[in-house]
């Protein structure tokens, strides 16, 4: 997204694969609402867009849409990491010291960062930028 290409096979395969893990998640057997749940809602509900975004061609929108649904994507492997990788689980038991969160901070700044810089890379409307086009000046 930073060169402003459309990469059209791997963006299908992003969008499907990412669907499919927050779908996929509804399916483990809980007797109560967790936040994994709510993260899992807001990243169905941001993948609509992106996948709305990205057919009608709206780069910007695509672009913002797809970084947020990566983002949380990497925030639950992190959340997972933390509970499963004994060296990491010693760090931050409870997921609520400050290892696990100074890292959540260092990816939310760095997602953020990336979120902007693709959205002013990517047009606002308009057709996509084919990869091999190169606009020369006389």
């Amino acid at each position: 997204m930073l060169s402003a290409k459309r990469l059209g096979v791997w963006t299908k395969v992003f969008l499907a694969t990412t669907t499919a893990t927050s779908v996929t998640g509804f399916f483990f057997p809980v007797d109560h609402f967790l936040p994994s749940h709510a993260v899992g809602i807001v990243s169905l509900i941001v993948l609509a867009l992106a996948i709305s975004a990205h057919y009608r061609v709206w780069r910007r929108t695509y672009a913002i849409a797809a970084v947020i649904a990566l983002y949380l994507n990497v925030f639950v492997l992190i959340a997972q990491l933390f509970l499963k990788v004994p060296s990491l689980k010693a760090l931050a038991p409870t997921q609520s010291d400050p290892p696990f969160q100074i890292t959540q901070l260092v990816v939310l700044v760095l997602f953020f960062v990336l979120g902007i810089l693709a959205a002013i890379k990517f047009p606002r409307t308009g057709p996509p930028v084919p990869e091999n086009s190169r606009t020369t000046r006389n």
